[in-house]
């Protein structure tokens, strides 16, 4: 008797994503909408001029800015960063996200990894972060949202700079959550980038 081998079917693994050009996204969804930068501006709370800025890629937004522009627009982050169509919710949905995968997004600061990307409306953004700055200086400006947001430390030791606090250093596995209304910035301390994970509220 012959017995027809099981077929072998492979698995449809999604590679790392390659990085989207968030200045040609953003004026994409603003001429969707019919929106000059001033109504941009108003929906976002971003100013018209950064804006323009980011558009034209003379600025790099942190993900708290993108945050900004991502509620103005009624989206949430990974639909910003997403040029394509994801999921939405559905009951029992899950997501999984290798080490090698996810959506990446560079800002000034931060070489940022936006994980569980297949997935939207989520009630939280996790996001993989190796942060690159080492001075405030490096900042433009200091972000705000309407986010809550928890750190862990994964690797290095990051510095959190805030506005009405004194500067917290954070050490591998070290945590923080705070309220983002309030202006934080973050830098690396030591020789080598922190690596660190955020989960930011929607």
């Amino acid at each position: 008797m012959n017995v027809r081998p099981a077929e072998v079917i492979e698995p449809d693994v999604e590679t790392a994503m390659p990085a989207l050009d968030i200045g040609a996204r953003l004026a994409q969804l603003r001429q969707q909408q019919g929106w000059t930068l001033q109504q941009a501006s108003k929906r976002t709370g971003v100013s018209a001029s950064a804006l323009s800025k980011i558009e034209r890629n003379e600025l790099s937004p942190t993900i708290a800015t993108l945050q900004r522009v991502a509620h103005g627009y009624e989206l949430d982050v990974v639909a910003l960063l997403n040029d394509r169509e994801a999921s939405r919710s559905l009951p029992g949905r899950r997501s999984v996200t290798r080490a090698d995968e996810g959506r990446p997004y560079q800002s000034n600061s931060c070489a940022n990894t936006v994980l569980c990307a297949d997935l939207l409306d989520k009630r939280m953004t996790p996001i993989r972060t190796r942060v690159t700055a080492r001075s405030p200086e490096e900042y433009r400006s200091w972000p705000v949202s309407d986010a809550e947001i928890f750190v862990t430390v994964i690797k290095g030791t990051m510095v959190v700079h805030s506005q009405i606090y004194e500067p917290l250093i954070l050490n591998a596995g070290d945590s923080l959550y705070y309220d983002a209304g309030s202006p934080h910035i973050w830098t690396s301390q030591g020789p080598e980038d922190a690596e660190v994970i955020w989960v930011i509220s929607s």
